[in-house]
């Protein structure tokens, strides 16, 4: 008798271990993509911020001038930031870019203008906002030009869109797939059971004190679950942070904490759930019934 409780002890152990490790799989997942979608919105907003509008400045334009309206610039709603090129820092790039110095065949005059290069805000990165944002800048005497590439501003936002849209569906199916295989698990765990719940269920046990002892295993095993999907996820950012700090810009605190709050709500949510439905289905069998499934 008492070695086969050793062995029904050793067999539920065996099965609460098998469910958590497999439900920890599946949240790494739902985990994955929670975080690809949330930063993938970063993603855009820093890509779109380092797109460049330059502004071709006049050749008679002074210094005092050009601080005036760098400091005007700055103060604009749409202005993330705007960086002031020289004549000189033209010609120096021009010289290391050609391998020789071009003002040695112009008896050393600098033809280069200054310009004033712009990064807006991702809010104002796309071409609707830039026809009237161009418009302006255009008004000012001193510019002679205002270059932004409208096409790459297109591609980048048609990318993001489409990048957003394989996101959200993956997700959905992951959740689809995910809810899925833990019932699976879930339900084999509590069919291992079904005579203890029968038996139960003969001395006049109520249904919700039956369920209660399944209930709590399915939170706890939740629990554990997603606190490993979590700490596995956490260890593969540290990670990365470690050879590219500058992730930190796009995995952001806020983007962490929500991934982690979602896994440890979908870990505890999906299992509890599976649980109650699947001693449920027990709890509806007559005696025989319980040999035919």
């Amino acid at each position: 008798m008492g070695k086969r409780r050793k062995k029904s002890g050793k067999r539920s152990s065996l099965q609460v271990i098998t469910l958590c490790i497999s439900t920890a799989l599946v949240l790494i997942l739902v985990g994955l993509v929670v975080l690809s979608v949330l930063s993938a919105r970063n993603l855009s907003k820093v890509v779109k911020e380092n797109l460049t509008v330059t502004l071709v400045l006049s050749e008679d334009i002074t210094e005092p001038e050009i601080a005036q309206m760098k400091k005007a610039l700055e103060g604009k709603r749409y202005v993330q930031q705007v960086k002031y090129i020289s004549k000189e820092q033209v010609l120096a790039e021009a010289t290391k870019a050609m391998g020789y110095d071009p003002t040695e065949f112009t008896d050393h005059n600098n033809f280069y203008t200054a310009s004033l290069e712009m990064n807006l805000k991702s809010d104002y990165a796309n071409r609707d906002s830039m026809k009237w944002i161009g418009a302006e800048l255009k008004k000012h005497q001193k510019v002679k030009e205002v270059d932004f590439r409208e096409d790459l501003m297109d591609q980048v936002n048609d990318n993001i869109k489409k990048a957003s849209i394989v996101l959200i569906v993956l997700a959905v199916l992951l959740a689809i797939i995910s809810f899925s295989l833990i019932s699976n698990h879930v339900r084999l765990g509590v069919y291992a059971s079904r005579f203890n719940i029968h038996t139960m269920k003969l001395v006049g046990a109520s249904w919700g004190f039956i369920r209660r002892p399944f209930i709590w295993r399915a939170i706890c095993i939740g629990l554990v679950a997603a606190l490993i999907a979590i700490l596995v996820l956490g260890a593969g950012v540290y990670a990365w942070y470690t050879k590219t700090p500058d992730i930190l810009n796009i995995i952001t605190w806020e983007v962490l904490a929500i991934t982690g709050g979602v896994i440890l709500l979908f870990g505890i949510i999906i299992t509890t759930f599976c649980s109650y439905v699947s001693v449920n289905r027990f709890l509806r069998m007559k005696a025989g019934d319980l040999y035919k499934v």
